[in-house]
């Protein structure tokens, strides 16, 4: 007699095809990948996070700050009207916020009606590991309810790193999240941390006169940036107004009441009314139970995954976004988010392009797609470089930009485009050219070739191309064929015509005597 064997699960014993925790930029493309191929999708996330970090408090609402900020500042037009210009003299902390607000409601509202066309659902509450195959949420109404699903993606974004010798209170010491809610504009403002969120806020506030301090205790920032463009953009931030603090590691914060005191390691004080703490993120897991599933993370928190398929240890687990770390950018995570969708629903899709941009939306902006100065030298690749300025361009007259620059990295070898580094108005936008002819494998001579609309700020591709074409050895197809002399054979000497022959030679001594000057 023989044991049948216990049946196994389909799909169709499942409550969904593929769960989704978290609703930020990878899980929301994620979601409505699974819905255009018509699976059974559920998204998970907290009533009042549709959307994630990036829209409550993260991508979308700095950088509506910062177009709020120079709008209302009146920052664009200074170069013409004098530093003194502003289009409202008196700038609130209502003023920001009345915007942040209406663009958040919008950024909600269309991912709901996103997720209603393409048949998503969505439960509000916080998602745990059970299982393999099986969560149990939360809801805010104190209830749980147990779900299962043949595939899960972890999308759960990152919160800010909050060290406990740091005294937040909310209101004068402050982290990125709470920094959106401040009460009221302060005269002075310190910032620990120049990555890419304290170097945003930092130069923001500095538009609006807000007296800034800078404060990184390594001695470089932003390293992924090409070092030139670094210099550039530290050299117009400091006139600005941000002090720069460069080297110098925290020893202690105190919060004075009145202000807030910062002692330094070499023995400096810095004071402000008030100081925003933003050196590092940690990855939202603490809560998923990952240890039913046999799932560990890194000290930040954060997963590891196949970065093709963005599968975690756990084949059927997928994750995506900020919660795996490096690049940690809503571009990126929108990407990673459609392909780890289409992996784990089977679906065949075209593979990540290998260049993709870096946006810092501070002022001026910054903007990088490919490799630097740095990397080609590590790498040991002969190159050559092409810079234009902003000033230089039309385009850059009727703004009124005094400063900003474009510079791209060609390949001697090759002359394909390696690099373009930006820095200046619009560089964001701008790098999107750059990056195409890179995931092309377009070369230098595109640029020279390629007719841009005048005036734009575009124009300063052909610039940089042509300034490092003109330094480049000139391709073959380019350099100018001069016409070869006939020649007599020596049989034919004494039958041919006389005047022919000295015509023939009085070429041939032309032709040498033009070798002989383009030699020397």
């Amino acid at each position: 007699m023989t044991t049948a064997a216990p049946p196994t699960m389909t799909n169709f014993d499942y409550d969904y095809d593929l769960v989704i925790i978290g609703s930020g930029p990878s899980g929301r493309t994620a979601a409505i990948q699974a819905g255009k191929l018509k699976r059974r999708v559920l998204v998970i996330d907290r009533a009042d996070r549709l959307g994630g970090v990036s829209v409550h408090t993260g991508t979308v609402p700095s950088k509506t700050l910062r177009e709020t900020v120079l709008n209302l500042s009146g920052w664009r037009e200074r170069s013409f009207y004098g530093r003194s210009y502003r289009v409202k003299d008196q700038i609130a902390a209502e003023d920001l916020k009345a915007r942040l607000h209406m663009t958040l409601d919008h950024e909600v509202d269309v991912l709901e009606h996103q997720f209603n066309r393409n048949h998503v659902e969505w439960l509000a509450g916080l998602a745990k590991f059970i299982g393999p195959h099986e969560i149990e949420v939360a809801t805010e109404a104190g209830d749980t309810t147990r779900i299962t699903g043949e595939k899960f993606l972890i999308a759960t974004g990152t919160r800010t790193y909050r060290p406990d010798d740091v005294p937040f209170n909310g209101k004068t010491v402050v982290d990125g999240d709470e920094f959106l809610e401040m009460s009221s504009i302060p005269r002075s403002l310190v910032v620990v941390g120049a990555g890419v969120i304290g170097v945003e806020y930092a130069t923001m506030f500095s538009t609006l006169d807000v007296r800034v301090t800078l404060i990184e205790p390594r001695s470089t920032f932003l390293d992924f940036i090409d070092s030139t463009l670094i210099q550039d953009f530290t050299h117009q931030i400091r006139e600005n107004g941000v002090d720069l603090r460069l080297g110098a590691a925290i020893d202690k914060i105190e919060d004075a009441g009145s202000h807030i005191e910062v002692t330094l390691d070499n023995g400096r004080h810095v004071r402000g009314e008030m100081l925003l703490f933003a050196a590092g993120r940690m990855g939202n897991t603490d809560g998923l139970n990952l240890d039913a599933v046999g799932l560990e993370t890194d000290h930040r928190g954060r997963l590891s995954v196949e970065r093709k398929t963005y599968q975690t240890a756990v084949p059927h687990i997928y994750a995506t976004g900020d919660v795996i770390g490096h690049p940690s950018l809503a571009s990126t995570s929108l990407q990673q988010g459609r392909v780890a969708a289409c992996h784990a629903l089977e679906t065949p899709t075209l593979p990540e392009s290998p260049w993709y941009p870096y946006g810092i939306y501070s002022v001026p902006e910054m903007s990088t797609c490919g490799m630097s100065e740095e990397e080609l030298h590590e790498r040991g690749i002969h190159y050559e470089i092409g810079v234009a300025r902003f000033r230089e361009t039309s385009r850059g007259h009727i703004m009124g930009l005094e400063h900003g620059m474009l510079k791209m990295l060609i390949s001697l070898k090759t002359r394909r485009v390696l690099g373009v580094q930006i820095v200046g108005e619009g560089a964001t936008e701008l790098i999107h050219i750059g990056q195409a002819v890179m995931n092309l494998q377009g070369t230098v001579d595109y640029f020279v070739q390629n007719t841009f609309n005048y005036p734009t700020l575009a124009e300063a591709y052909k610039i940089a191309g042509l300034d490092a074409f003109n330094r480049m050895p000139i391709p073959k197809e380019f350099k100018v064929k001069r016409p070869t002399a006939p020649t007599v054979k020596s049989t034919d000497k004494a039958t041919a015509n006389p005047a022919q022959v000295a015509k023939v030679a009085k070429v041939s001594q032309a032709t040498q005597a033009a070798d002989k000057k383009d030699a020397t």
